[in-house]
């Protein structure tokens, strides 16, 4: 059996990965990866933790966190689909117009 000090390691090298990504990246698809490593470690997380306790509970919150990811990755694609169809390009820099 794995100890759970691996998928804790595992998991902050993927989240500091997503925040990494996140503060240094400006296209939007690259925004939307970065929160996808980051909800990926926090499942990395949750998973470890209900292997370790003995219970299902953190891997039933693993498949919420999964819905949301879809969900989140769906309302995402669609502001970039908007955002590259008003300025033929997906930097975030480049739409401070869009703002009310």
């Amino acid at each position: 059996m794995v100890p759970p000090q691996y998928y804790l390691l595992l998991s902050a090298a993927v989240f500091c990965i997503g925040i990494f990504g996140l503060l240094t990246r400006r296209n939007a698809l690259l925004f939307l990866m970065s929160v996808e490593l980051m909800l990926n470690a926090a499942n990395i997380n949750l998973v470890a933790f209900s292997l370790y306790w003995g219970n299902v509970t953190g891997q039933t919150f693993t498949l919420f966190t999964l819905a949301l990811a879809a969900a989140e990755v769906a309302v995402g694609i669609g502001i970039i689909l908007v955002l590259y169809r008003n300025f033929d390009d997906v930097d975030v820099t480049n739409a401070t117009t869009m703002r009310w």
